[in-house]
């Protein structure tokens, strides 16, 4: 490896943009100097060993810089991150530079055998791992302190210096993938493959898992059809149907985490080895020696932040969600009113008005909702989580349990307080397509028409300048600088968490449930499809092997959907009048139902692989083959001695 990186010196380059850094205006010459020269600079130096150039409009030299690598450069990253492609054998391995020539696909002349998307994320690791040295601070910023081994990188953007990194879109790419994605209605899987060539596997996982969810609904919306239609008014035939949700919510998170299992392995991320984290930019503390790595950085008692999350975060969480109770005892009286209207004027009007304490509902509960994670934000980050992963569970977990209690409680209290399954069934159908409507207008048509707007006027300002190839990617890099930042897929798997939660807790009383999340989500593929093309910064790729934390929250609401279910059976008066006698014999049957489905559940989730069989086979293989490499080095070494 190390003559590679030598042999890289004497390497001719042709400079192809990937990645766009922007500094703040009125950045001072030295500080930009000095960080040109790190990301220049040799491996052996410290540096990054990238290439950059300025990006010149008319105007001049703006603060603006474009990143890009030599092809050896990048193969050797890909080596670095521990990429894995497939070889000549079919079999995945992880990439290494020394045997590049038994991949598939690999030759020196091919520029293609590392995505667009995995150059970006290599160039975007080496910039974050350009760590100081002997500097006390960035030159000409004497506040913005520095110590031995910090990332260069997160201190610039913690300071103001650095305004954003961001890559570059391939217009071409992005005009192939956005037809063959989005571009023509048809029925038919996603390009999920060419999402992830050009977006990463984090992204093209959520598209994976947001197209297996719609058609997992499909059997629940067949069978709810027919039973809107047949038993509209009977709600004594709901037994059959909590029944079969029952089984329906269990089994499909199992065949996911099957096929979840079979896309990560092809793309190569399930065979990534998770790589040492370093501290989350936002994190602060007083200088001190990390006793893994020996290396200095920031170090924050762990009893302090304890005493943050249980002394404040926790009794605001809890001040929260009484204050979303006491919204919904409002909702409940508005309920009563608009009730009570009706049997005064019997009007069609006042039928209309049965509806509008609903809707009013839905409309606050999103705001709340949103209110309410940007405190969660704020108060996770307060925290001063050390590590990026323990934010995002800390952040995760506050977010749904408020999510959770302000989207369900009114209908955990109309079923299981007031016994009124109309109602129930009324207030389901309002939550859920109008929260749907408010997402969908919220997340997508909103931000696409401010964009468009946007790109209108940008357009009409630099028509006149658009002469050539060059002044076309200034006006590319000027455009995309100003749309908006993906934040990720937090508020996607959200979304989707709380529709699995409408339609598996009590949609036996509202069967219609799963059609309108059918018909949603077909049209959050395509909106969000839009919203990735169109409206949004390309994304930096992240390797991801399976959907994380979400997988064990979509687990976590099925087994509380088995309770609900077995409860809403046990109060159906078919089941009642099994026990005319004795209610104390009812409680204790649905309570032993319950158990015994629990169990069933957790046996299923035992018994079914949560990867094929073949797929286990293949990892066996590559483990066997590593075991015995590493025999042969030890066997070579102690040779040599």
């Amino acid at each position: 490896l190390e003559e590679s990186w030598s042999f890289l010196d004497t390497v001719e380059s042709n400079f192809r943009p990937l990645v766009v850094i922007e500094l703040a205006k009125g950045t001072k010459e030295e500080t930009i100097e000095w960080l040109t020269k790190r990301i220049v600079d040799k491996k052996a130096n410290g540096g990054a060993q990238l290439l950059i150039k300025p990006l010149v409009t008319e105007n001049g030299v703006e603060n603006i810089y474009l990143v890009g690598a030599s092809h050896i450069r990048l193969l050797l990253g890909a080596e670095t991150v521990g990429l894995v492609k497939e070889c000549s054998d079919n079999s995945m391995r992880t990439f290494t530079y020394s045997s590049r020539k038994t991949f598939k696909h690999f030759a020196d002349d091919n520029h293609n055998f590392l995505t667009m998307a995995e150059c970006q994320y290599i160039i975007k690791h080496e910039l974050e791992n350009l760590r100081a040295k002997d500097e006390k601070m960035i030159p000409g910023y004497p506040q913005a302190k520095l110590y031995p081994g910090k990332s260069i990188v997160r201190r610039l953007l913690t300071s103001g210096i650095l305004v954003q990194i961001f890559p570059l879109h391939d217009r071409e790419e992005l005009k192939k993938l956005s037809h063959s994605w989005y571009g023509r209605v048809k029925v038919g899987y996603q390009p999920l493959d060419d999402i992830r060539c050009y977006f990463g596997e984090t992204i093209a996982l959520y598209f994976g898992f947001l197209e297996y969810f719609t058609f997992a609904l499909v059997p629940m919306a067949v069978i709810g059809i027919p039973y809107y239609v047949f038993a509209w008014e009977d709600y004594d035939k709901y037994v059959m149907f909590a029944t079969f949700n029952l089984l329906w919510s269990t089994v499909i998170l199992e065949v996911w985490k099957r096929i979840c299992a079979i896309l990560t392995y092809r793309w190569g991320t399930l065979l990534m080895k998770r790589q040492f984290e370093e501290p989350r930019p936002g994190f602060h503390g007083v200088l001190g020696i990390n006793p893994v790595t020996g290396r200095e950085e920031p170090v924050y008692s762990s009893i302090k932040r304890q005493l943050r999350i249980y002394l404040v975060s926790l009794p605001f969480v809890c001040l929260c969600l009484y204050f979303s109770l006491y919204v919904m005892m409002i909702y409940f009286d508005l309920e009563q009113w608009a009730l009570d209207y009706h049997r005064e004027n019997e009007s069609n009007f006042s039928s209309l008005m049965l509806y509008v304490p609903s809707i009013i509902y839905a409309i606050v509960i999103e705001i709340m909702n949103r209110i309410y994670r940007y405190a969660a934000e704020f108060l996770t980050s307060w925290e001063n989580h050390r590590l990026e992963s323990s934010y995002q569970n800390h952040l995760i977990l506050k977010v749904l349990v408020f999510n959770f209690l302000n989207c369900f409680a009114s209908l955990f209290y109309i079923a299981f307080v007031l016994f009124d399954m109309k109602l129930l069934r009324q207030s389901l159908a309002t939550l859920l397509i109008t929260s749907q409507i408010l997402n969908q207008f919220a997340e997508s048509l909103l931000p696409y028409w401010l964009q468009k707007r946007y790109n209108k006027r940008m357009k009409k300002r630099m028509c006149s300048k658009k002469t050539d190839m060059d002044l076309s990617l200034a006006e590319q890099v000027n455009m995309e600088k100003e749309m908006g930042t993906y934040l990720g897929t937090f508020d996607d798997y959200l979304e989707l968490f709380l529709q699995f939660g409408y339609v598996s807790l009590f949609s036996c009383v509202y069967p219609l449930a799963a059609v309108f999340a059918v018909l949603n989500n077909i049209t959050e593929i395509y909106s969000d499809a839009l919203k990735m093309c169109r409206v949004y910064k390309r994304p930096f790729a992240e390797p991801t092997a399976n959907i994380g934390v979400w997988q064990l929250a979509f687990e976590t609401m099925s087994v509380i959907s088995v309770v609900t279910n077995c409860i809403l059976i046990g109060m159906s008066p078919q089941v009642d009048a099994l026990f005319p006698d004795s209610k104390m014999d009812l409680v204790l049957t649905v309570a032993l139902i319950e158990h015994l489905l629990l169990a069933i559940k957790f046996i299923m989730a035992f018994v079914i692989p949560d990867k094929p069989r073949d797929i286990q086979m293949k990892l066996a293989k590559l483990e066997f083959e590593s075991l015995e490499a590493l025999k042969q080095q030890v066997k070579a070494f102690q040779m040599q001695l």
